[in-house]
């Protein structure tokens, strides 16, 4: 398989692996069940490389993208693997541009108000309640890709549970797909058993190569109007948002401020 861009880049969440159901009441946590997260999600992004690599792939770059980004095993990956990890960095996706072939989701979730899904939130499960741009509702993933998208990057390939792998058809229908548990509730799942979830990883990531012609980005229609809701009036008041002008977003209510920037950019 020949490959017009060899480069691919994988950005990888932990709630959204198999098995990961994360604390009664509360998120993943830092508990046994995050530490199994950490594993699979590391077994999980080395299975999609691997593919990457057998495929033609000459430079994969791991992205350890959960809360502080210090998460995976890294010495579990595929040695050829470069690994994007931390925080502090602008942007999504560190050092993107357009030498690259496509991006990968991998352990990603659904966004805040999606009824029924394990551990689904969109940044943070206790300051967000949602964010919209140009009046539809997104999530990490619509955010992620049109980052990518920017430098005319596609997505190729997601994996999550039931409820997000929706969310990711709708957003992305071109995309090849894993669902590696069927939701609940936010902390209860059915899950496929963790090593066959890295088979069918490898199994449809090589996929997603052999169809990388029929990829598409995704890309919002600038400029961008964002209407982000808050759990807390506290929150909404303190958040430092600006608009194109310089100017602080507005308040639609006590809850939520609004405003426009010129690109997504202009947020992370």
């Amino acid at each position: 398989m020949l490959l017009n861009k060899k480069k691919f880049y994988i950005g990888v969440d932990c709630e959204g692996v198999a098995c990961a159901v994360g604390v009664p009441g509360q998120n993943l946590g830092d508990g046994e069940n995050y530490k199994f997260a950490k594993r699979q999600a590391t077994l999980e992004a080395n299975a999609a490389a691997k593919a990457l690599f057998e495929m033609g792939a000459e430079e994969v770059i791991v992205w350890d993208n959960h809360s502080t980004g210090v998460n995976l095993d890294y010495t579990l990956l595929d040695k050829r693997c470069k690994i994007a990890l931390g925080s502090g960095h602008k942007g999504r996706f560190p050092r993107i541009d357009e030498t690259f072939g496509g991006v990968l989701f991998i352990g990603y979730h659904a966004r805040e108000n999606t009824r029924e899904s394990v551990l689904a939130h969109t940044y943070s499960s206790v300051a967000f309640q949602y964010y919209k741009v140009n009046g539809q509702e997104v999530g990490e993933m619509e955010v992620d890709a049109s980052f990518a998208g920017l430098y005319h990057v596609p997505v190729i390939f997601v994996s999550s549970d039931d409820k997000a792998i929706i969310q990711a058809r709708k957003s992305f229908p071109w995309i090849e797909t894993v669902i590696t548990k069927d939701s609940l509730s936010w902390n209860s799942a059915i899950s496929k058993h963790p090593e066959a979830v890295c088979d069918e990883i490898y199994e449809r990531v090589k996929i997603a190569c052999e169809r990388i012609d029929e990829m598409e980005c995704y890309c919002f229609s600038e400029p961008l109007h964002i209407e982000i809701r808050y759990k807390r009036m506290d929150a909404a008041n303190g958040a430092a948002l600006f608009d194109t002008n310089g100017v602080p977003f507005g308040f639609k209510d006590a809850f939520t401020r609004e405003g426009i920037v010129s690109s997504i950019t202009c947020l992370f």
